[in-house]
């Protein structure tokens, strides 16, 4: 067994968490703490074991082939790998539109200038990180960078919220009230789409693969998992202060109204620079793992990765300039992501049991059984939601 080597896990760690930390991230909790108040408690940690699944099986399975996710599934069926990058490509892209317009929103709210103008200077910004020659270690960096913040802000507005934490505790552990769509919601928003391959892509490209590694893949997936849901928490305990006090948040912006109301105007400008963060990093996440989708199909897109991700985050981003948030189009692409998890990982849990891609290693029984339950879940969740967008 290999000494681990923290500081490209807690890269990618940051990578996958702070690309799941994003605009819809910040009002799915505020949301559903408003509606089921300290139950809310009981549903993160039940979502808190699916997202350690999910994960623990994409990033062994991916480290011992020592394969991005759409190779494997090539050599599984063969095209399957593509129709996968299709999928991840797809949805990567129209979530970054909406990615951009939260991080405009973010700067409006911080600075009050317009959100189209926000929206403009973090393309830029996020387009000079893929400019720079050591880009993708400045994109670490910056993840690192920004989680932290953003983690540290949230502290603050949790503590000034006062959160009943006995109430949360017991409630935690023995709900009053269950939300079966919250808790899909939530997983789904965690670890789908392109967010459940940020980090182990990540792994691959800083040069850990391989069966030795699995312990440190392990600790990885684990922090990945770990620094979201730290986020997560804290912002339900800062949703919770405050319903609990009998405000009301506002629906049109429910994270904001958490941060206005726990900390006043000081807490609204907090809130957009924690809507910026989780917004700039999430394009910046979703744009570096859609690409690494594509990049094993042809040599010049492996050749020029950088100028194929600028490219990507410059089209979100005109669009969303000429457009604006196409809504319908956020709300298909949000169906799409909720069917890539549950087909991904069937892809996964069905290649770590051909000796042809895995070799002689076995994944553990307990991790295979708990990844059915999750695509029998997450499967279901698709299903509903399609149903109503055709209904």
């Amino acid at each position: 067994m290999k000494p681990i080597n923290w500081r490209p896990l807690l890269g990618a760690a940051f990578l996958m968490a702070t690309s799941a930390i994003g605009p819809g991230f910040l009002t799915q909790t505020a949301v559903f703490t408003a509606q089921l108040g300290a139950s809310f408690g009981f549903i993160i940690l039940l979502s808190i074991i699916l997202d350690t699944i999910v994960q623990l099986n994409i990033w062994r399975i991916i480290a011992v082939t020592g394969l991005p996710a759409q190779q494997i599934a090539n050599k599984l069926f063969k095209g399957l790998g593509y129709f996968i990058a299709f999928l991840v490509f797809l949805g990567g892209l129209a979530f970054n539109i909406g990615n951009i317009g939260g991080a405009g929103l973010g700067l409006a709210a911080l600075f009050g200038i317009d959100s189209q103008y926000g929206a403009v200077i973090s393309l830029l910004i996020a387009l000079a990180i893929f400019i720079y020659k050591e880009a993708t270690k400045l994109m670490d960096i910056f993840a690192k960078s920004l989680g932290i913040l953003m983690i540290a802000l949230m502290l603050y507005v949790a503590i000034t919220s006062a959160p009943p934490l006995r109430e949360v505790v017991i409630k935690s552990l023995a709900p009053t009230h269950f939300d079966f769509t919250a808790l899909l919601t939530i997983v789904g928003g965690t670890v789908g789409g392109y967010i459940t391959f940020a980090g182990a892509h990540r792994l691959l490209d800083t040069g850990i693969s391989g069966t030795s590694q699995l312990a440190s893949v392990n600790r990885g997936a684990a922090s990945a998992i770990g620094i979201a849901s730290i986020m997560r928490i804290l912002l339900f305990l800062a949703a919770i202060g405050i319903v609990n006090k009998g405000f009301n948040l506002d629906e049109g912006n429910p994270a904001a109204s958490v941060f206005k109301l726990a900390s006043g105007e000081f807490g609204h400008k907090l809130f957009g620079l924690v809507m910026w963060s989780a917004a700039i990093t999430s394009v910046i996440g979703s744009a570096y793992t859609s690409i690494s989708f594509i990049r094993s199909f042809h040599p010049l897109v492996e050749k020029f990765q950088q100028h194929f991700i600028i490219v990507f985050i410059l089209i979100s981003g005109l669009i969303f300039i000429r457009f604006g948030q196409p809504v319908k189009t956020l709300i298909i692409a949000g169906a799409l992501n909720g069917l890539i998890l549950p087909i991904s990982l069937s892809v996964i849990l069905l290649a770590s049991y051909k000796r042809k891609i895995v070799g002689h290693y076995k994944q553990p029984s307990w991790l295979t059984i708990t990844g059915i339950i999750v695509i029998l879940l997450m499967s279901w969740m698709g299903y509903k939601t399609i149903s109503e967008l055709l209904n």
